[in-house]
């Protein structure tokens, strides 16, 4: 049986990483005979600008028929006046609402060829190794209502709401939960209980689950403690199980651990592992078409489809090894480079994990 995995480039520099994907996928492909058939569409702002983004019916619906998503980036200044609504960002919120995927998996791991490269000293995140687990289809960005009102006295007022209902909290914590028992076996659950209700609900729902799972260590943690002390000592955490605007936030700081936020791929679930794929980093509009962007995460994101979608953990393991002999060989694209390196452009960096792959 064929496995279908469709393709989404998106905006910005989402169509350069994307190519330089799809080759180490498509050698993946053919060197370890997986079976994949690849499809290609759009997304974001780059089905029409002159439609206002308003998102063709057809990238969901081949969305939801795929086995996976491997989607590049979407959004961009350009489309930052038009309505909110219809932005390119919000479409994406509702393709990962419509496809369940509720469950965002963000690994901030530095690669030891790059140290020099993150923002702390060396010997503080040297070894890092950490799993944030970000709740991706409820809270703050989802909740109603939301806009943009008139007082009594004429002033406008803007206001969000930040719901979390238990069922979305308790499958959110489990999935932190298995992830940490295959790992180092601690979960630090940050919140904003001292605030907020949504967060007081969440702790006490994810202390519940905890008790499923006596074998995991948990400890609780304000966000903005957590923010601190992911600068002071990261090595400190295993899994952060998280809401979707604070896991925005930690995940986003954690990549400057590690070096670049171009080295971060993510992966979002539902329930059965169907799942989209995709870099952390946005569009970069500002380098787009220079080819100077670091496919790296992208590249990573396919290893995390392979692993967590189809459960070939030995090609998946080849790609992340290819990508470190890459690192060995001293390559680097601008945002992780450092004196001593080669400073190479986005396809000379797609190539050489192409060349290390086929040489595994």
């Amino acid at each position: 049986m064929s496995k279908q995995i469709l393709i989404l480039p998106g905006d910005g520099i989402g169509p350069e990483i994307m190519a330089e994907a799809v080759k180490v996928l498509t050698l993946a492909n053919s060197k370890y005979s997986l079976g994949f058939e690849l499809s290609h569409d759009v997304i974001g702002g780059a089905p029409s600008t002159s439609t206002a983004c308003r998102w063709p019916t057809r990238p969901w619906t081949r969305a939801r028929a795929a086995d996976a998503v491997l989607l590049g980036a979407v959004g961009g200044p350009k489309w930052d006046k038009i309505e909110r609504d219809i932005r390119p960002e919000r479409g994406l919120l509702k393709i990962r609402a419509q496809l369940g995927l509720f469950g965002n998996l963000r690994p901030a791991i530095l690669y030891p060829q790059l140290a020099d490269a993150s923002s702390l000293k060396p010997e503080v995140v040297a070894g890092l190794d950490i799993l944030i687990v970000r709740e991706l289809t409820g809270g703050i960005y989802f909740g109603a209502p939301r806009g943009v009102r008139e007082l009594e006295n004429g002033e406008r007022q803007a206001y969000d709401t930040l719901p979390y209902s238990e069922s979305e909290i308790r499958r959110i914590a489990r999935v932190g939960f298995d992830m940490a028992r295959v790992r180092g076996k601690k979960v630090c659950s940050v919140d904003k209980a001292n605030v907020l209700a949504s967060s007081q609900l969440w702790r006490e729902i994810v202390e519940e689950v905890a008790k499923d799972y006596p074998d995991v260590e948990l400890s609780h943690m304000y966000v903005d403690n957590a923010a601190m002390q992911l600068v002071r000592a990261p090595k400190q955490f295993d899994v952060i199980v998280t809401d979707n605007l604070f896991g925005d936030i930690l995940s986003d700081q954690a990549s400057m651990l590690t070096g670049s936020i171009g080295m971060l791929p993510s992966a979002s679930l539902d329930t059965n592992n169907k799942g989209m794929y995709e870099p952390c980093h946005g569009s970069a509009p500002d380098i787009a078409g220079q080819g100077i962007a670091n496919p790296l995460a992208t590249i990573l994101s396919v290893s995390m489809m392979l692993r967590y979608s189809f459960n070939l953990a030995d090609a998946a393991d080849a790609i992340e090894k290819a990508v470190s002999l890459v690192l060995d060989q001293g390559l680097r694209t601008g945002d992780i480079w450092s004196q001593g390196c080669t400073k190479v452009g986005t396809q000379e960096m797609g190539d050489a994990v192409v060349a290390a792959l086929r040489n595994l």
